[in-house]
Formats: C-alpha cells, sequence, structure tokens
C-alpha cells in the first residue's frame, strides 16, 4: 500500500478518536492556555527585570551563529532564550487545543475562534518580540509587546468560561439574577483595568527597568504618570467594592460571587505591591509581581464582566440565590 493511501486512512482514524462534546480534555487544554499566557508575563518581566533583553542580541535565531543560547552567553542568554521557548509551548497547546475542537468546530464556534486566535497570536507576538530586539528594546515597542500578552490574557479567560459552559450561547452554568446595575459597573471595571494596564506601561517605559543597561527610556515624568496610572486603579478599586456590595447585599450566591471576590483580592494585592514599589524605589521583584498581578487583574475582570454579561437580571427576592 502506497504512502498516499495510508495517509488518509491515517487522518480518518485519528479524527474518529476526536470528541464530539467538551470534555475534560478540551477544559484542561483551556486551563492550560491561561496558566501559560499568564507564565509567559511573568518570563517576559524576568527578561525585562534580570537585564536579559538582549540575553539573545538577534532574531529570529539568538545569535548569528545559534538558533539557541550557548553557554559564553551566560544566565541573560538562557532567560532570554526560555522566554522564547515558552512561545513553542503555547503553540503546540493551541494546536492542541484546535485538534480536539475539531468535530465540535460549528457546534462549538466560539472556541474554535478563541483557540484559533491565540494560536493566531504565537507569530504575531514573536514578530513583535523580533522588533523589540532589533530596536534595541525601544520602550514602545516593549510596551506593545506586553499589551498583546495582555490581550491574550483575556481570550484564554473567556475560552476558559466558554469551555467550562459558564458563559456563552452555549452556557450550561446556572447563574445567579444580578441587578441591572452589575453589568455595566463590571464592564466599566474591565475597561479602566485595561487604561491602568496601558499606563502602567508608559510608567514602565519612563522606569529604570529598560530590559538593558543601554536600552533606551521614553524620557516621559515617572512620577507624573505613576499618578496618573492610578486613577483607573482607584476607579477598578471602586467598582469591584461596588461588586461586593451587590453580592452581600442580594445574597448573591454561584460564579459571579466568586468573581468579585477574586477580583477585590486581586485589586488589593496590586494596590498594595503598587504603593509599595512606590515608596520603596522600585525594587525588581515588585515590578515583577506587579506585572503578574496586572495578568491576574485582566483575568479577573474578565471573567466578572464576562458572566455579569450572560447572567439574568432582574435581582427578586425570589431569586437572589442559585438553587
Amino acid at each position: 500500500m502506497s504512502t498516499a493511501s495510508r495517509t488518509p486512512r491515517i487522518v480518518s482514524r485519528i479524527t474518529s478518536r476526536l470528541p464530539v462534546t467538551v470534555d475534560r480534555t478540551v477544559k484542561r487544554l483551556a486551563v492550560l492556555s491561561l496558566i501559560g499566557q499568564i507564565v509567559l508575563v511573568v518570563t517576559g518581566g524576568a527578561v525585562r527585570l534580570t537585564a536579559s533583553g538582549l540575553g539573545c542580541p538577534t532574531w529570529p535565531r539568538c545569535t548569528d551563529g545559534s538558533l539557541v543560547n550557548t553557554p559564553e552567553m551566560g544566565i541573560h542568554g538562557f532567560i532570554e532564550f526560555g522566554n522564547r521557548l515558552l512561545t513553542f509551548a503555547l503553540a503546540a497547546v493551541a494546536v492542541m487545543m484546535l485538534v480536539y475542537l475539531w468535530k465540535l468546530r460549528k457546534e462549538r464556534r466560539d472556541l474554535f475562534l478563541l483557540a484559533f486566535g491565540l494560536l493566531a497570536s504565537i507569530p504575531v507576538q514573536a514578530i513583535i518580540g523580533g522588533i523589540t530586539v532589533l530596536t534595541g528594546l525601544n520602550p514602545w515597542v516593549v510596551g506593545l509587546h506586553f499589551l498583546v500578552s495582555m490581550a491574550l490574557v483575556v481570550l484564554a479567560t473567556l475560552l476558559v468560561n466558554r469551555a467550562y459552559g459558564r458563559t456563552g450561547k452555549a452556557r450550561t452554568a446556572e447563574l445567579a439574577a444580578l441587578p441591572g446595575v452589575a453589568r455595566p459597573v463590571m464592564n466599566a471595571v474591565a475597561l479602566f483595568s485595561a487604561v491602568a494596564v496601558c499606563l502602567g506601561v508608559i510608567v514602565t517605559g519612563a522606569g529604570p527597568h529598560a530590559g538593558d543597561a543601554d536600552a533606551p527610556r521614553n524620557d516621559l515624568d515617572w512620577d507624573l504618570f505613576s499618578h496618573i496610572h492610578a486613577v483607573p486603579a482607584y476607579l477598578v478599586t471602586a467598582g469591584a467594592l461596588f461588586g461586593l456590595f451587590l453580592v452581600l447585599r442580594g445574597r448573591i450566591a454561584g460564579p459571579f460571587r466568586t468573581a468579585v471576590f477574586l477580583l477585590l483580592g486581586v485589586t488589593l494585592l496590586q494596590a498594595v505591591i503598587g504603593f509599595t514599589q512606590y515608596y520603596n524605589g522600585i525594587p525588581a521583584l515588585l515590578v515583577g509581581a506587579h506585572m503578574l498581578g496586572a495578568a491576574l487583574l485582566m483575568g479577573a475582570t474578565t471573567n466578572a464582566a464576562d458572566l455579569a454579561r450572560f447572567s439574568p437580571t432582574g435581582l427578586t427576592q425570589s431569586n437572589r440565590v442559585v438553587k
């Protein structure tokens, strides 16, 4: 039998084993994708905060003569190449997700498109990363690299919610009814979180952690933009506290209650880290923690807004708590 004739049989044998419902593997891949995107933010922060931004001084190779880092490059080359290598792991997860969703690509088009978007982002991130290196860590390009990662955390959060049937047209989870004001408040919190992250990128571009001793800065007033950056952060905190008030007053149970508590916890943690780093000379470790917090905040605000969007409205005395 020729290779050409065997190929369709092999493909058919593989596709016959693919799930026709959203099974445990699909859910696990969705969670793994979200974790991977957050870890990528952390490793990207490690690259900058250890001055390893040019640990691999060229792109797409690590050096002119080597695709990978070499022993002569030391720890900086290892850190930078490790961050690059993680994108391949994320690509593998995205490919596996698309494969497992192949039979569901029409029925669960929402999942398929989100997974495809995460996969399509890999070459985009790689190109931006290459431009970052080739421009000597231009702070605006570095900031764009980070913002794309934040957008991918949002997509991965939506993927998890859809995979678990918490939100979307194929929702299977029972959600508590919410007051009509909950939806616009959570949308505003998500918007202010995005604004805070964008302003945080500007603050970082003006600060001392450039990723390399010779990397340029954006020459903006770091202290001024730190205070501007705090304004939407205050609004996020106010929105999270108002969400807590709605949950407690309405005795709302279920996923939205958990989402609000998670949002408030992450928001307060970010505030503590932000104030501590501001008044202690911006130590690298706290900056890294703040970057991790930013990723967690984007995930938490997306989750809360997504749940509010798909929760029924019109809270009454009889439907406050999910049975």
